[in-house]
C-alpha cells in the first residue's frame, strides 16, 4: 500500500467560493479515479498548512494511474494556482528498498509528458515533495522543438 499525503495552504487573496469549489473537487476524487482505494480531504490540525489530503494506493501501477488520470491533472489544473505553501510525501510499506526511487521517477515522468503540471508546481511559492521541478528541485522540462 501506499499512502500519497499532501498537506498546503492557501494564497491570502483566494476567495472563499474559489477555495471551497477546489476542495470539492478534490474530494470527488475518490469516485472519479478508480486507483484510489481510499480518500480523506480536510483541514490540516496542529501544523502550519490550511488543508491535507490522503489517498490510499495499492502499489505503484495504482500511484502511476492515480497521478496521470484526467481527473487528477484538472485538480491540479484548478487547485495548484490557488496554492502558497505545498508539501507532498509518501509512505509505503513495500519492501522493496526502490520504492521511493520508483516514486520518484512516476513524478519525473509526470513532469517532463505534462509539462504545464511542472509549470504549476514550479510556480507555487514553497514546494517540496517527489522530484520537485523548477527552483523546487528538478529542472523544469523544455519543449522539444519539432524538427520534422
Amino acid at each position: 500500500m501506499i499512502y500519497h499525503c499532501i498537506r498546503f495552504t492557501v494564497k491570502p487573496n483566494v476567495a472563499e467560493e474559489e477555495k471551497e469549489a477546489a476542495l470539492a473537487q478534490m474530494r470527488e476524487h475518490i469516485n472519479a479515479i478508480p486507483a484510489i482505494e481510499a480518500r480523506i480531504v480536510g483541514p490540516d490540525f496542529g501544523g502550519e498548512f490550511d488543508y491535507g489530503a490522503v489517498s490510499v494506493l495499492a502499489d505503484l501501477d495504482s500511484y502511476e494511474d492515480y497521478m496521470n488520470h484526467p481527473a487528477h491533472l484538472a485538480m491540479d489544473r484548478v487547485g495548484l494556482p490557488l496554492v502558497d505553501k505545498f508539501v507532498s510525501y509518501d509512505i509505503a510499506d513495500d519492501p522493496d528498498p526502490e520504492v521511493g526511487r520508483k516514486i520518484a521517477d512516476i513524478h519525473r515522468r509526470r513532469f517532463e509528458n505534462v509539462p504545464d503540471i511542472a509549470e504549476l508546481v514550479a510556480d507555487v511559492g514553497e514546494y517540496s515533495g517527489s522530484a520537485a521541478p523548477g527552483r523546487h528541485g528538478q529542472p523544469r522540462p523544455t519543449a522539444t522543438p519539432d524538427l520534422t
